[in-house]
């Protein structure tokens, strides 16, 4: 299974314009219980991303952009800018590791004419991950042996514990058991994974003979 983006975004986003005052965007900001809006053009793209953050930047005396008075101050003057977006077709997992990267809240989610179509929190990504050990084996036998490798889950043995997967068994060749260990590396809610498949050991090579005997 892979989780995209579009699977857990929300939809609906309230946002602000370039030209809202910096009182409006702290208004709604309580108003509605989150961190940050995107900022949208006429045309519906993300021009930038305004937060809490910037807000204090403001109150603290921090503000420096422009030479507009503080006291006027909107969305365009506090607003980090390209905005950090991802596309709806992503998979969680590059959501994630750009949140953690950038140390995000949220990421607006922009189509490919960089049009808002969504927003992905923190909230958002982790609940992939809150999957348990039962559904991960039951994941790696059926999606990745059986119907990924055509190959009987019954010639393994897995088992998985608090996201860490172990793989006992012999596939019968190296470049099978690692293929399998390499996809079941890359679920989600796999936290780490342990080979400890049995595979052939190679023959040593017979002794030339010797044509004096």
């Amino acid at each position: 299974m892979h989780t995209y983006v579009r699977d857990i975004m929300t939809t609906g986003v309230v946002t602000v314009r370039p030209d809202t005052p910096y009182r409006e965007v702290a208004a709604m900001l309580r108003q509605h219980r989150v961190s940050g809006f995107p900022v949208t053009g006429d045309d519906g793209k993300v021009v930038g991303v305004v937060t809490e953050t910037d807000l204090l930047a403001l109150v603290a005396g921090q503000y420096h952009r422009g030479h507009r008075a503080a006291e006027r101050a909107t969305a365009d003057d506090l607003m980090s800018r390209p905005a950090v977006t991802v596309s709806p077709d992503e998979l969680v997992k590059t959501a994630a590791g750009l949140m953690r990267k950038r140390r995000l809240q949220r990421l607006p989610v922009v189509d490919r004419d960089g049009r808002l179509a969504g927003i992905v929190s923190r909230s958002d990504v982790l609940s992939v991950f809150q999957r348990s050990d039962e559904e991960i084996r039951c994941e790696i036998n059926q999606d990745v042996i059986a119907d990924g490798f055509f190959t009987d889950p019954a010639r393994f043995t897995v088992t998985v514990h608090n996201g860490i997967v172990t793989l006992e068994g012999a596939p019968g060749s190296v470049v099978l058991g690692a293929n399998i260990a390499d996809q079941v590396e890359h679920l989600e809610g796999v936290v780490a994974v342990r080979d400890r498949f049995t595979y052939p050991v190679p023959s040593a090579p017979s002794a030339p003979s010797d044509p004096g005997l």
